[in-house]
């Protein structure tokens, strides 16, 4: 289906992992796509590259530098963001917004520094508001904005306080994005993935007790893989989901039902 066909997608931290999924389901589905990264350029380039190999599959694409834990930059992202959608899709404006980069960084409460709890509420949280906020003036009227949450803001797992909080945040955020934007019918949604084979947890995963213990605290029996999310974003960006907005969709398999 190419029922996303001429629209323009931004997806932050989409050079690699759920991410680069996402903009590629996005991309299947015909939008042309933005690439955020944060460090890695040869990984973004590497999704660019893999999004138009498709041809006449999907869109286009091409990558962008971006800290979405620095919101005093966001202007200076936002107006090469103009010049390149200018420069190259003789474009002004974006039809969605997939709000996906952060980092997952693992302590007890006890032993949490104030660092590493300003730096994942900076990313997680502050980001999102202010990277919404500053996108808002070329989003189209029924445009798309989903935001990625985890299964951790529903279910408890000891390490992940203050990046599952941060989460609940922006499900909070979402909710209220929803009712203000539902005047221009733009949607706004949640998407919370549980525990995903990504590159960022690999390593943990080849363990058996580790994934032996998801799998048989999941309804469907196994790991999620990064397949199981993009599929579902690209949905919620679609016209079938015009009447779907201020939701929580979490994508887990059915993780501790």
């Amino acid at each position: 289906m190419k029922n996303l066909e001429g629209k323009i997608a931004l997806v932050t931290g989409s050079s690699r992992g759920l991410g680069k999924e996402m903009a590629i389901r996005l991309s299947e589905n015909g939008a042309n796509v933005v690439i955020t990264y944060h460090s890695d350029k040869e990984a973004a380039n590497n999704t660019v590259a893999q999004i138009e190999k498709g041809g006449g599959k999907g869109g286009k694409a091409f990558a962008l530098q971006l800290d979405t834990g620095k919101v005093s930059t966001f202007d200076d992202f936002f107006n090469r963001l103009s010049m390149e959608l200018k420069s190259k899709w003789n474009a002004t404006n974006l039809d969605i917004l997939v709000n996906n980069a952060g980092i997952i960084p693992q302590a007890p409460i006890a032993s949490m520094d104030e660092k590493t709890f300003d730096l994942v509420t900076n990313i997680q949280y502050k980001g999102v508001f202010f990277l919404t906020q500053k996108a808002l003036k070329l989003l189209n009227e029924g445009g798309r904005i989903i935001n990625i949450s985890t299964g951790l803001a529903r279910f408890s797992l000891p390490g992940h306080a203050a990046y599952a909080a941060a989460k609940s945040a922006v499900e909070t955020f979402t909710r209220y994005l929803a009712k203000e934007l539902g005047p221009k019918k733009i949607t706004v949604n949640v998407v919370a993935p549980g525990a995903i084979n990504t590159d960022v947890n690999r390593e943990a995963f080849k363990n058996p007790q580790v994934s032996g213990f998801i799998s048989q605290m999941t309804a469907l029996g196994r790991v999620g893989e990064s397949e199981d999310i993009g599929g579902v974003v690209s949905f919620l960006t679609s016209d079938e989901a015009r009447w779907i907005t201020g939701q929580r969709v979490e994508v887990s398999g059915g993780m501790f039902l």
